[in-house]
């Protein structure tokens, strides 16, 4: 993997062309050869992808207007990918898709209109101990927001992982939970089936590797996630 060495002419890039991939890893700026892996997939990652395939499909029946009003938006969008310098912007279509894949995990897939992307309000969450529910693990999770009155406007989705206690994170294993409720003043409770056989034992404490994501229920927008760490008893 050689380092890529900025010029005059190309100072930063991302993603792949042709036969060569650029990456950043650690701060650092490097490429390699484009990978041709023949994707298997488990049913859910297949699932993603034939979402994001319609996604796709999608778009292609949008009116070259209306594509042109997303693009005008996404011009004031930052990457959620380095660098982040507050130059670089998104395309129409990655913001078209995202909102396409927003509402697709809200439950209410459909084609969706042009939105102004605006900035998602500062927000902590809290996980406190759990219950089962015929082999579900429940989790109470606080979302605490910053200032803002429609706090129902948004839904937490958790990427989880959970774990023996003192097991590291692994990010291909985490798995999206949509909360149940919208944000609010009491706690949403994300619901995990078969929590047993994912931990890997039955135990009265389990360590919750996560990241979460404020969903919004008008765009369809997502917004940063928080990454976060938690030791959970089950009562």
């Amino acid at each position: 993997m050689p380092q890529f060495r900025p010029s005059i002419l190309v100072n930063d890039a991302y993603g792949s062309a042709g036969n060569t991939t650029w990456y950043h890893r650690d701060g650092k700026f490097y490429t390699r050869r484009r990978s041709h892996p023949v994707y298997g997939g488990t049913a859910g990652q297949l699932e993603h992808l034939d979402v994001h395939c319609r996604a796709l499909a999608a778009r292609r029946t949008v009116p070259h207007s209306t594509q042109l009003v997303w693009n005008r938006l996404a011009a004031k969008v930052e990457p959620h990918r380095p660098h982040f310098n507050h130059l670089a912007h998104i395309s129409g279509q990655n913001l078209f898709v995202s909102a396409y894949h927003g509402f697709f995990t809200l439950g209410n897939e459909h084609l969706p209109e042009p939105q102004r992307f605006d900035s998602f309000p500062l927000f902590a969450i809290k996980l406190s101990d759990a219950t089962d529910d015929n082999g579900t693990l429940v989790i109470p999770v606080s979302v605490v927001l910053g200032v803002e009155p429609a706090a129902e406007r948004y839904r937490l989705l958790a990427k989880l992982q959970v774990t023996e206690p003192g097991r590291g994170c692994h990010p291909g294993m985490l798995q999206n939970y949509l909360a149940d409720e919208p944000c609010g003043s009491d706690p949403v409770h994300v619901r995990i089936p078969e929590y047993v056989s994912r931990a890997g034992a039955a135990l009265n404490e389990y360590q919750v590797h996560g990241r979460f994501i404020l969903l919004d229920t008008v765009t369809g927008y997502r917004s940063q996630y928080h990454k976060e760490s938690f030791l959970i008893e089950c009562v």
